[in-house]
């Protein structure tokens, strides 16, 4: 693999912003992307199977359930980042076929250019709006893994945050297929009930998942929502918040409903 720079940036035109990516100073062979000076993506390309931001952990945890262990899945990305996820999971499940779609070209070019996927990974890349890609891929393909990490705030697009997106998401996916949503939030949680009430109505299983203190609604972060093809697996829930990071909750079913408007 060619020697990479110790640091490297590139405007991207769609947001007018700089993307940057400098090496983790903590971290030895791991990498942090930002744009517009905000940290947006952490990579550790020593160990992808490592994954720093805990909603990421989370949304990896998911993952790890989605499919035996090791068996190779079809995911797909709805916000690229850094690949993050994508390389955890030719990390963890080698063979899998993933699709990443992100509205910056430049940016996928950048992270890709700066930080490589790893050797064998079978990664498809598609330039535009979620909504609009997911209607344009092969009406046959079906994924085990939908992945939606593009909600910043409460300002979230309207066209995506909702249930006919959700309804549209559900359909590519396999029978045992989840589909994984990140809902950054303020206090009070406003986005995230709001995502719980079009998840419910669009998917017959659904679950929140995040750390514990994080469903009192006082302080901003993030809350990973979970749809299944079919009823929430019971078990889990134990094995989620099992897995951490800790302190873990995961509301489903009636615990859920609290979180609904």
């Amino acid at each position: 693999m060619a020697a990479r720079p110790a640091a490297a940036s590139r405007f991207l035109r769609k947001t007018g912003q700089h993307a940057a990516i400098e090496p983790d100073a903590f971290t030895a062979g791991a990498y942090v992307l930002t744009i517009g000076g905000a940290e947006q993506s952490h990579v550790n390309l020593a160990e992808p199977g490592e994954i720093f931001y805990e909603y990421l952990r989370r949304i990896g945890h998911v993952v790890d359930l989605a499919a035996p262990a090791g068996e190779p899945v079809r995911a797909l990305h709805l916000g690229a980042g850094a690949l993050t996820l994508a390389r955890y999971i030719q990390a963890t499940r080698p063979g899998s076929v993933q699709y990443a779609v992100e509205l910056e070209r430049e940016l996928l070019d950048f992270v890709l250019q700066q930080l490589p996927m790893p050797d064998g990974t079978e990664l498809h890349t598609l330039i535009g709006d979620a909504r609009d890609a997911l209607a344009e891929l092969p009406a046959e393909l079906r994924f085990d893994v939908v992945i939606l990490d593009i909600f910043s705030g409460p300002e979230a697009p309207e066209h995506i945050a909702c249930t006919a997106f959700y309804a549209e998401a559900a359909a590519k996916l396999t029978p045992r297929g989840v589909l994984i949503i990140n809902v950054g939030d303020e206090p009070g949680l406003t986005l995230v009930r709001s995502q719980v009430a079009a998840l419910r109505r669009a998917m017959p299983g659904v679950s929140a998942f995040a750390e514990s203190s994080m469903f009192a609604g006082r302080h901003p972060g993030n809350i990973v929502l979970i749809g299944t093809q079919g009823p929430w697996p019971v078990g889990w829930t134990e094995d989620l918040k099992a897995r951490g990071p800790h302190p873990a909750r995961v509301l489903a079913g009636m615990d859920l409903d609290a979180l609904s408007r």
